[in-house]
């Protein structure tokens, strides 16, 4: 209480000093706009990199402006274990965000596993307040699903609507993200009855599939969508051309990882990991170029800060690939793991040095295949099941139904791209199998595997045995020499600030702040995997 009437003391004073935001002290330092364009559930399908059936004008169009990357991977074959990694730039078996959706009620009521967030180490944060604090105006609409509920700190605006367009000042440097739906798993089967731009009989039915109208039309439905989602990025770049941004924005063009159809998404295969990437530099730079380097998920965060010219944090396990700060050694790996996937599940984790794939299946007795609700409203997963039950399954087809798994898996994705042989036996790929296995193996030694605890021992740890997470503690409010201090208790809380409720953005609090007669002051602290504090109102 005399904390807050020395605070209601001074808010009747007035100050002349203003609050200096933090991109006005780094005008000195050239902070571009970026933007990343990410589409849901998408293998390699844009013309560009070798699609023949969809077409896709506006990227194919960006493509010839900007570089092209071939060998990016994603750190799990399903989106939100993938998206933790990309908020964070820590692989998602490091900090617990590796169960397939932690805040679904459906799955926990199933698993008796309480809906929860994934409780991070308390220097980690969502990289984007990075951003703020240096001064950016960071967006995204809206889909998060970082396996934890986000402080507001994060973004400056999260909605349907969010972009860079939303900013006060127009010269304030942006970082917005754009997630397109259409492409997801879900639009295949809700826009069945919708009519299709790809006919069927030009689908190319991979070989894992039994060949009919229903599979095809499935397919169809899918690079119909893509489709449309090219449209849609096309409108994007259109309101950037617009606005006079196109050409001083740094534009990143990715999908979140594989196909949303059966054996493919979810998988630790190419097809469930491997994604296109192209990158539009200012003024077009490096134009129509291919780079082939191995890029990771976890790489994506520190490039950001890099391209941003903000200091990478020590704790960031991926590595800058662009910008001030790239890092002199190019991956040599990707690293990608397999946990609970709704309600199933299963520990299998990749390591890749872009050909060979070596995969480590740590519950070998259970099958490949996992019964899954959800994906079982593709009607062209009925229908293998179908066939399957019906003995009609080739056995490329039926592959994907064996009943166990051997403990090690190692396939030449050159010579072998869906993935069929099993070369782990072979004496001729001995080397490459003890390399790979190694690799690993130090993989988990430096950064942990928290999937090796089940969840709901994990759960418990976290919450200390208790039947909900922590509570963040409130923060505590200062008036020293005409400036307001905030600080938490709780270590690695991130703290918001704004002067007036009806303010749409909260302000990210990082050193003390001066404030005006008339002002009131409303502050939340919230360490991510705690429940957020109250608001502490002060009028």
């Amino acid at each position: 209480m005399a904390i807050r009437k020395i605070l209601l003391l001074g808010l009747i004073l007035s100050f002349s000093l203003k609050e200096t935001f933090a991109f006005q002290q780094n005008k000195t330092t050239k902070q571009p706009n970026i933007l990343w364009i990410t589409c849901e559930d998408m293998s390699p399908h844009l013309g560009s990199f070798g699609e023949k059936i969809a077409k896709t004008p506006n990227l194919d169009k960006l493509a010839k402006e900007a570089v092209r990357y071939t060998n990016v991977f994603s750190t799990a074959g399903v989106c939100a274990p993938s998206r933790a990694t990309l908020i964070t730039g820590m692989y998602q078996t490091s900090i617990g965000a590796h169960n397939m959706r932690t805040l679904q009620t459906a799955v926990s009521q199933k698993l008796s596993v309480p809906f929860y967030s994934a409780l991070l180490p308390e220097q980690v944060k969502c990289f984007p307040e990075y951003l703020r604090k240096a001064g950016y105006y960071c967006t995204n609409n809206e889909k998060q699903d970082y396996q934890f509920e986000a402080p507001v700190t994060v973004w400056n605006e999260n909605s349907k609507t969010a972009n860079w367009r939303g900013r006060e000042d127009k010269n304030q440097p942006f970082f917005s993200v754009i997630n397109l739906m259409i492409t997801h798993e879900s639009q295949v089967f809700s826009r069945d009855k919708e009519p299709l731009s790809v006919h069927l009989d030009s689908v190319i039915v991979p070989p894992y599939y039994p060949d009919n109208a229903i599979i095809r039309k499935d397919i169809a439905r899918f690079l119909s969508n893509v489709e449309i989602m090219d449209k849609q990025v096309g409108d994007i770049l259109q309101q950037l051309k617009d606005d006079g941004l196109y050409d001083n924005t740094i534009i990143f063009f990715y999908s979140d990882h594989g196909d949303g159809l059966p054996f493919v998404k979810r998988e630790l295969y190419d097809r469930g990991l491997k994604v296109p990437m192209l990158i539009r530099f200012p003024n077009a730079k490096n134009a129509g170029t291919t780079d082939s380097q191995l890029l990771s998920f976890v790489d994506f965060a520190p490039t950001v800060l890099s391209l941003a010219n903000i200091p990478i944090p020590k704790y960031i396990q991926g590595q800058a690939f662009l910008g001030k700060q790239k890092s002199e050694i190019a991956r040599k790996y990707i690293y990608a793991a397999r946990d609970r996937m709704d309600s199933e599940y299963d520990r299998v984790r990749a390591v890749s040095d872009g050909r060979f794939k070596y995969l480590k299946n740590y519950q070998p007795e259970k099958p490949y295949y996992q019964n899954l609700k959800y994906r079982l409203s593709q009607k062209s997963m009925q229908e293998i099941l179908r066939l399957k039950e019906a003995g009609k399954l080739n056995d490329q087809q039926a592959y994907w139904f064996r009943n166990s798994k051997p403990e090690e898996e190692l396939f030449d994705t050159q010579t072998d791209p869906y993935e069929f042989k099993n070369l782990a036996n072979n004496p001729t790929y001995k080397a490459k199998l003890t390399e790979l296995r190694q690799k690993h193996l130090e993989w988990i030694k430096q950064f942990g595997d928290l999937g090796a605890i089940p969840e709901n021992e994990l759960v418990a740890s976290w919450w200390q045995g208790k039947d909900k997470a922590p509570e963040t503690s409130s923060p505590e409010i200062s008036l020293k020499e005409g400036k307001v201090s905030i600080i938490s208790a709780t270590k690695g809380a991130s703290i918001a600030y704004k002067k007036h409720e009806k303010d749409k953005e909260w302000q990210v609090y990082s050193k003390p702040f001066h404030i005006q007669k008339g002002d009131s002051l409303y502050v939340i602290a919230h360490r991510i995997g705690f429940s957020a504090s109250k608001v502490i109102k002060i009028k």
